[in-house]
């Protein structure tokens, strides 16, 4: 007993596989960012904390090409935070939201709060910021920061 109708010639198999590598691209390229930014959080829990301050905030619309234009799929709030090790160096940390407004809110509540970011001890141009020290700052100050 045969499944298929017809047989699957090659170019059927090509079809599926490119079908199922852009899927694959597209959803690594909007998760990439995250990923790394856990990674991160993994091997940085082991290094040293200093202070940084979160100088700069945004708010980033995140779309995706859709059958018919772009979609949004969310934004992206970012805190960009500096810090000096010898040198003054930066990182980000990075959280997706389902509405704007709720972005905005939550970036512009640590606009110029200290918080301990963790380095790389072997290039401190890498560094972390962990959640739980996010959360550290606690919500009623981080706004007067």
């Amino acid at each position: 007993m045969t499944v298929f109708s017809r047989d699957i010639s090659v170019w059927d198999i090509t079809a599926i596989s490119v079908g199922v590598i852009v899927f694959i691209a597209t959803f690594v390229s909007h998760r990439w960012q995250f990923f790394m930014q856990w990674l991160n959080g993994v091997r940085g829990s082991d290094w040293a904390a200093i202070s940084a301050v979160i100088d700069v905030v945004s708010v980033v619309v995140q779309t995706e090409q859709a059958r018919y234009g772009e979609r949004v799929i969310g934004y992206q709030a970012t805190l960009t935070y500096f810090y000096r090790n010898p040198d003054l160096q930066m990182g980000e940390y990075v959280r997706m939201f389902s509405r704007e407004d709720e972005a905005r809110s939550w970036a512009d509540t640590y606009k110029g709060c200290n918080v301990l970011v963790h380095v790389d001890p072997r290039n401190p141009a890498n560094s972390t910021l962990l959640e739980a020290d996010l959360d550290a700052v606690p919500v009623s100050t981080a706004q007067s920061c």
